[in-house]
């Protein structure tokens, strides 16, 4: 189990870049949340299996289909056990 925190920058809200995360996050297994910042840019925690985590990582780079991704920061983390995916 290991946990990735992502902040995507770029063309990200309003985009269903959240909701696209959310359904991409149950079909990989993978817990955690996605929520949008104040600067524009959306953060996201995956925690799961590494390759489950790696796929969720991957997505953030493309995201939803009308979004514009520029940038993605990742950072590693502690898992904490999460069981579930939320829209927050």
């Amino acid at each position: 189990m290991i946990r990735k925190r992502v902040v995507v920058s770029g063309r990200v809200q309003g985009v269903f870049f959240r909701d696209s995360c959310r359904s991409e996050a149950i079909v990989q297994g993978v817990a955690g949340w996605v929520r949008n910042l104040p600067d524009g840019s959306v953060e996201a925690v995956f925690e799961g299996e590494p390759e489950a985590v790696a796929r969720m990582v991957e997505w953030a780079h493309r995201g939803s289909p009308s979004a514009v991704v520029e940038a993605v920061r990742e950072t590693e983390e502690e898992p904490e056990g999460l069981t579930a995916f939320d829209v927050r």
